[in-house]
């Protein structure tokens, strides 16, 4: 795609007929070359497709205290905040990381953040060197939405098995959220055995994915939620471009495809599930 494809905003899909929600978004992160649209604009665009709420994840120390004001101001917009797994290193080298996941600990006490996250495990941008501290992050966060009370998000990129065996150490939350899964069917079955809710965004759409859809296919229903992570992950046919939660649409009507469901069936359970993790709002 030639660089001006990729920041042209893909045109609304049609209505969902049952609103849902997205679960993981970025409203602070703007991608190059694009502009960063006001919150509320990109709330009544979502609206007006069926995507009545919307949950913003601020990943960084400044992302973070941003998403606490933005909550406040939006009533549809609750709120995550947690240290990214790829900050966690450079915190760790800097002496300030327990101390920032202490900020983070005050910022998750307002009455509308409802998530720590997202936390987790990245191995494919961090190397060996950062893996300790992302883990003691990891860690970190688990007992904090513990102590708060509060849905825990995870990133897992290419770390599958020590998400698992720590979320197990530790006693993972109440209400635990795979944030854009990318495991594969077994994974699937452990995350729901163990009551885990796996969030699908665009990816699953996308023609090399077949095995995440195989994932998506043997979790049960009630277990499912759905995300955009925008900017990024725009579903097909827009992959590239700039993703933004109007386009939720286009993934809940993959998704029930693949599940072999009606958009209305899948669209009530998506909803319930996220008002099950996050309380209503």
């Amino acid at each position: 795609m030639t660089p001006e494809r990729l920041v042209e905003r893909p045109p609304a899909p049609d209505p969902l007929p049952i609103p849902v929600v997205d679960n993981h978004c970025h409203l602070d992160t703007r991608r190059e070359g694009a502009e960063r649209l006001p919150v509320e604009q990109v709330v009544a665009e979502a609206a007006a497709v069926g995507v009545d709420r919307l949950v913003q994840i601020g990943c960084d120390i400044e992302a973070a205290r941003w998403t606490v004001q933005v909550v406040d101001e939006h009533p549809a917009v609750l709120g995550g905040v947690a240290i990214h797994p790829n900050e966690a290193p450079g915190h760790e080298e800097a002496g300030d990381l327990d101390a920032v996941i202490d900020e983070i600990g005050a910022l998750a006490a307002h009455p509308r953040i409802r998530v720590v996250g997202e936390t987790g495990l990245d191995y494919f941008r961090t190397g060996e060197e950062g893996v300790a501290a992302q883990q003691h992050s990891f860690r970190r966060h688990i007992a904090l939405a513990k102590e708060l009370g509060l849905a825990l998000q995870i990133h897992d990129r290419d770390a599958h098995d020590d998400v698992l065996r720590i979320l197990a150490e530790e006693g993972a939350p109440e209400k635990t959220v795979l944030h854009c899964f990318s495991g594969g069917m077994e994974m699937a079955r452990e995350c729901a055995r163990r009551g885990y809710y796996l969030s699908f965004a665009g990816t699953v759409t996308f023609k090399n994915a077949k095995d995440l859809r195989d994932a998506l296919s043997v979790t049960p229903v009630e277990h499912l939620l759905v995300e955009t992570d925008a900017p990024y992950l725009t579903p097909t046919p827009h992959r590239g471009q700039v993703n933004a939660p109007y386009l939720v649409p286009l993934t809940v009507r993959a998704m029930a495809a693949t599940l072999n469901t009606s958009v209305p069936q899948l669209c009530e359970a998506l909803s319930a599930n996220s008002e099950a993790v996050y309380g209503p709002w």
